[in-house]
């Protein structure tokens, strides 16, 4: 445990390193749940730094990008900030345009989280958010625990709730395969195993229908680069200025898979959640300062957010079921699993 600064509010933020024998180690800070940092060994052995992250607590506190943090109490949107359970209606922050974005306001990645290191490869984070909080019902506690297996870092989620709320929590880190000096992910490969994704408006909103990708610039079943077709002249990508899709996941075992050839490192999402958020960092910019000093940039990372689909508290069409009911308890887990192996289908 390394003090990483003091909060606005005046307590200590913290950072908790986790390693494995396999050469993976990982950085997590109790401010956001945040993962600082993940340094998998590259096809030379040589460690490389795939998330991006911030050197300093205020850029942590700021972050306008979400990068790293754990998001709650509703990962994505909420189309307008409205739902309606049990009969009653609740009204939420809009903080991204029309919609409710990522818990609101000061939603999850704005707190500092309880932190314990379990272990030499583990470390559980623990936040209590009381009724009414961002608007949401339900006095909730929910933990955060990574863990760094022998090929993979596991990360657990559970949330408890004594009134009927909506629970839908992520994590939100940038990859690049290719590291610090890995350039835009455009040449990263990518394989995603879901036939259909929920189309957006203008303004980000879901509409409710579910659009099948194939003959799609969506579809990656069979694999392809990410800058393939990213800048094709498909409405939902005009919209979204490249992806920004909830996918819904086929039931494979493997729901992702990205490579970089220039590090060979290859990465498996494996989660029981029944979508992935692929979003290719269309809104990154150089006004953010990342880990070293380096400049951010529109498409230098990729995220898969793996979640219960945006606005599915409205959509019960998409089949998701974010609600927790009263007395509940919801257990997730998603694992990033890492290789130097070339997959098959990469051409």
């Amino acid at each position: 445990m390394k003090e990483f600064g003091v909060c606005a509010g005046g307590k200590t933020a913290y950072l908790y390193t986790i390693k494995n024998d396999s050469g993976v180690k990982a950085v997590i800070t109790d401010f956001g749940a945040a993962l600082v940092s993940l340094i998998v060994p590259d096809k030379n052995g040589r460690p490389t730094d795939i998330v991006l992250g911030f050197d300093t607590l205020p850029e942590y506190e700021k972050n306008p990008s979400y990068i790293g943090v754990t998001v709650g109490r509703y990962a994505n949107r909420i189309v307008r900030g409205i739902f309606e359970l049990e009969g009653r209606e609740y009204r939420l922050d809009c903080n991204d345009g029309i919609n409710h974005l990522h818990g609101g306001l000061s939603g999850f990645d704005k707190r500092l989280w309880s932190a314990v290191k379990t272990s030499e490869n583990s470390v559980r984070l623990a936040l209590f958010s009381p009724d009414m909080d961002q608007g949401y019902p339900g006095n909730v506690i929910v933990s955060v625990e990574y863990t760094l297996d022998k090929d993979a870092l596991r990360i657990n989620y559970c949330g408890m709730c004594d009134k009927t709320t909506v629970l839908n929590l992520t994590n939100h880190s940038y990859f690049n395969l290719g590291g610090r000096d890995g350039g835009l992910i455009l040449d990263h490969y990518l394989i995603i195993n879901a036939g259909a994704i929920a189309p957006v408006d203008k303004f980000g909103s879901v509409s409710g229908d579910i659009m099948d990708v194939s003959g799609t610039p969506f579809d990656f079943r069979d694999g392809k680069r990410i800058g393939a077709d990213i800048d094709a002249k498909h409405e939902q990508l005009l919209y979204t200025g490249g992806y920004d899709h909830h996918y819904f996941l086929n039931g494979a075992k493997v729901a992702a898979q990205a490579y970089c050839e220039k590090t060979g490192i290859c990465m498996s999402v494996y989660t029981d959640r029944p979508g992935i958020q692929f979003y290719s960092g269309n809104y990154l910019n150089d006004k953010l300062v990342l880990k070293g000093g380096r400049k951010s940039a529109r498409r230098l990372a990729f995220c898969l957010e793996t979640q219960y689909a945006p606005d599915s508290v409205n959509k019960p069409q998409f089949g998701d079921n974010a609600v927790l009911e009263t007395g509940g308890c919801a257990r997730h887990q998603t694992s990033y699993a890492f290789s130097c192996s070339k997959p098959e289908w990469v051409k």
